[in-house]
């Protein structure tokens, strides 16, 4: 049996509500998941009770690593989330066999270290309104990377799969300060907003521009 099949016949599907915990710190995975649809926080979670968001996991995203049997972090559904799951031996007996697959997981890691570096630039260089565009313009990259890698050039339309309240603890805001800066862009003409949880971006380049990215919407 080819290694196709093997994960075909191995993998499950679950789908949780809003509010549920995926993972926790310290805790271990039995699982390995992919997000099939919706969002989730990651997080970390001080003594004093304070929370630390360190990244969002979209369709796509991986939860857990083979080789690891804790999770590092809090990960908790943002929205009704839907993940293809594998159990854990499994998956990691068929990745030794496998060199596809463990390459891979590989690039997925190394991605990984790539986000978390341009993140340390976003939580520590980026203005409060620099902070709201590279969110914006990053979501719509990553809705565009399931399509055929490329952001419209016309108006962009755009679903948040976060609360005001969500977005503001992930980019290290007030509410009130992330409030603020959508009515902003809005009043700049940057962006519209039909609903709480609507975006839509009439001019895609323009809005990238604002925090100097030019590369015209291509998902490295």
């Amino acid at each position: 049996m080819d290694e196709l099949a093997i994960l075909e016949q191995a993998k499950s599907y679950r789908t949780v509500e809003r509010g549920t915990m995926l993972a926790e710190a310290g805790e271990p995975l039995d699982h390995l998941s992919s997000v099939v649809s919706g969002c989730a926080t990651m997080s970390r979670s001080f003594a004093d009770g304070r929370r630390q968001m360190v990244g969002l996991l979209l369709p796509s995203d991986f939860i857990g690593r083979p080789g690891r049997a804790v999770s590092p972090y809090n990960i908790e559904a943002a929205s009704e989330v839907t993940l293809c799951r594998f159990e854990r031996r499994t998956f990691e007996q068929l990745m030794d066999r496998s060199p596809n697959i463990a390459h891979r997981m590989l690039v997925m890691t190394l991605d990984e270290l790539d986000a978390a570096r341009d993140w340390a630039v976003v939580l520590g260089r980026m203005s409060a309104r620099e902070k709201v565009i590279n969110f914006i313009v990053n979501l719509a990259r990553r809705e565009a990377a399931a399509h055929d890698g490329t952001v419209a050039e016309g108006p962009v339309q755009l679903h948040l799969p976060l609360s005001r309240e969500t977005i503001a603890d992930y980019l290290g805001l007030t509410i009130e300060t992330t409030s603020r800066q959508f009515s902003a862009l809005r009043r700049d003409g940057l962006i519209e907003t039909p609903s709480a949880r609507e975006v839509r971006i009439p001019d895609f380049a323009r809005l990238a521009l604002e925090i100097d990215d030019d590369d015209g919407g291509v998902i490295s």
